[in-house]
């Protein structure tokens, strides 16, 4: 049931009044991936257009093209995008490259506090350097990897008597990444009304960034650190504790184990097609999936459940997804480009863009009394958030990610060497980016 007040925002949004239109009316691109969640932000700027008199174009790029095309549009000093909805970790090159108008002034003149968004969010996707006061976007798109379970599966009573015999506790949402673990290889090869069924789907896409955007969901929570807390790009020890090691050598083990054969180059599309397709009891992804899932009448309609990602020796952390909208330095129609980033901060907007199916960061909206309850996967996404880290935002993002993808890739896909080696690996490889950076 939503509040009194998701209701009336979303209401607020079809009768609110126009903003103050430009001297002239100008066509805008907004540039961001091809998904659901640009679908619907489509037709939430519906509202935007028919208030301020400009016309919104998009140009969405698939998640696995998407850095790719992106970045070099950039880099290029390109002008297709006044508007960028970019990636987490492209903030930091995004702001010392120029290629995004610093917000700060935008933000104080117009009564836009950066308080009032998820503190995550506004780490994650606006500031840099990080922790300070610095903004280059607007939080727009909240996201996190959590996990989708067949909860119709785990409510069957011989499945569960089945799972009781084996473990000796009841089946339910794990709390620990073991019982994860336990739970996937219960399901891998088991049968169920006549199909043969696997444990789960995981990312191991080592093309743009997926493995990496799995694998951390486990190093996270075994020990894993990007650098020492007191010294910055300080790697050794860190990158490669005896820890984070154990959490590479558990990841390795769940593919080995416990997902469906084939699986060798999965990511978000994929892990969405095996579960919708009834082949996998359990599927990382990112939240965005979720409204999608609902709706899926194979997997929706309460045949599914949520849970964030579930701890490990070190702690309970999950990998932060989502996005923030720039605007281009390159564009010229900046004026227009920032009339859009107000009236996508408005409150009623956000509460609307929440119901469309985007994930907004306001807390206005993700704090109401309803929000919890306005969608089964709803309060997931809120534990969910409070845990989030993130990869390197620096401008040498690309290498540092391009590094990690092909050394954890190997280990746990390829079977080449051992945790160790490819995690000390990573040391050198990062510390050598980090040396032509001037870092170190």
């Amino acid at each position: 049931m939503k509040s009194t007040y998701m209701m009336t925002a979303v209401a607020s949004v079809l009768v609110a009044g126009s903003l103050p239109t430009a001297a002239a009316a100008e066509d805008l691109t907004l540039c961001w991936a091809a998904w659901d969640p640009a679908n619907a932000l489509v037709e939430l700027s519906k509202d935007f257009e028919a208030q301020s008199g400009h016309k919104m174009s998009f140009e969405f790029v698939p998640w696995t093209s998407f850095a790719d095309r992106m970045l070099n549009e950039l880099n290029s000093g390109g002008q297709l995008c006044d508007l960028m909805i970019g990636d987490s970790q492209w903030i930091g090159g995004g702001a010392e490259n120029g290629h995004y108008v610093k917000l700060n002034d935008f933000f104080d003149a117009n009564g836009i506090d950066m308080a009032d968004f998820i503190p995550a969010t506004v780490t994650g996707y606006a500031e840099w350097p990080k922790n300070t006061p610095n903004y280059y976007a607007l939080p727009a798109f909240g996201d996190v990897v959590g996990w989708t379970y067949r909860k119709d599966w785990f409510d069957r009573p011989e499945i569960r008597e089945a799972f009781k015999a084996k473990y000796g506790r009841e089946l339910g949402v794990p709390a620990t990444l073991e019982e994860l673990k336990d739970i996937a290889q219960f399901f891998q090869g088991r049968e169920i009304d006549g199909t043969t069924v696997y444990g789960a789907a995981i990312y191991t896409e080592r093309g743009s960034e997926g493995i990496t955007m799995g694998v951390t969901n486990v190093l996270y929570n075994y020990g894993f650190q990007y650098e020492n807390p007191d010294k910055p790009y300080d790697l050794e020890g860190f990158v490669n504790s005896a820890g984070a090691v154990s959490g590479l050598e558990f990841y390795k083990d769940l593919y080995e184990t416990a997902v469906p054969p084939g699986s060798s180059n999965w990511y978000m599309s994929e892990n969405i097609d095996a579960y919708k397709s009834g082949q996998v009891a359990l599927q990382m992804n990112f939240a965005f999936i979720w409204p999608g899932v609902e709706a899926d009448p194979n997997v929706g309609n309460g045949k599914s459940g949520y849970f964030p990602n579930p701890a490990g020796p070190a702690g309970q952390f999950a990998q932060l997804g989502g996005q923030g909208i720039s605007v281009v330095s390159y564009s010229k129609k900046q004026d227009a480009a920032l009339e859009y980033i107000k009236w996508f901060a408005q409150p009623e907007i956000q509460a609307r863009w929440w119901e469309l199916g985007g994930y907004s960061a306001l807390r206005a909206v993700v704090e109401d009394p309803g929000f919890a309850d306005s969608q089964p996967y709803a309060q997931t996404f809120l534990d969910s958030m409070a845990i989030v880290k993130d990869f390197w935002a620096e401008p040498a993002y690309a290498d540092l990610l391009l590094s990690m993808q092909e050394r954890v890739h190997n280990f746990v896909v390829a079977g080449d060497g051992t945790a160790q080696e490819a995690l000390d690996g990573l040391v050198k490889d990062w510390t050598e980016v980090f040396e032509d950076e001037g870092k170190l």
